[in-house]
């Protein structure tokens, strides 16, 4: 399903101006899928959900709850909830800020991200996901090195199902003009300078023209939280 799938999107290649659109995507996705659709939100805007929701009314948007977040990201999840068409899913990790503190010493964060990473948004997300078919992101291959050859449409062997990622040829400024267009919530953040917004105590703001992602655990060999690699 996957090769039909990639052979009808992609056209003559990633980037060609024959790849579909990501209306197209996630038309396709709700027509082989129906209802075991999922969709990855990170709150910093509800572009993804909006698009998702027109094709898959009330699809479930899977939250990664991670206790460490923004009181704006917070704000932005509730929003979404009372004024879209869409089910949240908070995704919780086994074990709370406090518990985590407890058994693995306070603030893991600044001492092996990549372990605090794994406990509250990789393992959460996989247990999750395990319920569906297909996962909805709003990965961008503009938005680091790490992401520029991201496909419309994958197998996540990791996760075991289908993987879409409509918005990958899309740049920020088509998010920010389509977001204007149908009046869809963006998290406050992303106009105080946080163009890609995670964890509160990982996420800094980014002087203008510097990669969107150089927030992200700044200071840190750390690039990526291990969702999408």
């Amino acid at each position: 399903m996957v090769e039909r799938g990639a052979a009808e999107l992609h056209g003559s290649g990633l980037g060609a101006p024959d790849e579909a659109t990501a209306e197209q995507v996630v038309a396709w996705a709700a027509r082989e899928f129906g209802h075991s659709i999922a969709v990855a939100c990170s709150m910093a805007d509800a572009v993804l959900p909006h698009l998702v929701a027109a094709a898959a009314p009330w699809v479930d948007v899977l939250f990664l709850e991670t206790g460490y977040h923004f009181a704006e990201t917070i704000g932005t999840r509730d929003a979404v909830a009372q004024q879209m068409d869409v089910t949240i899913v908070d995704v919780l990790p086994r074990l709370t800020v406090s518990e985590q503190d407890a058994v693995h010493g306070k603030d893991l964060f600044s001492r092996d991200a990549a372990a605090c990473c794994a406990m509250r948004k990789v393992e959460p997300l996989q247990r999750t996901l395990a319920g569906y078919e297909l996962w909805v992101t709003g990965v961008r291959r503009d938005e680091a090195p790490t992401r520029t050859t991201t496909p419309l449409v994958t197998w996540d062997g990791k996760n075991g199902l289908v993987k879409i990622n409509p918005f990958a040829a899309w740049t920020f400024d088509d998010l920010l003009a389509y977001a204007a267009q149908h009046q869809v919530i963006l998290n406050p953040l992303l106009n105080d300078g946080y163009p890609s917004i995670g964890c509160a105590p990982c996420t800094k703001r980014v002087a203008p023209g510097e990669d969107p992602r150089s927030g992200r655990w700044s200071g840190l060999d750390k690039t990526e939280c291990g969702l999408h690699v």
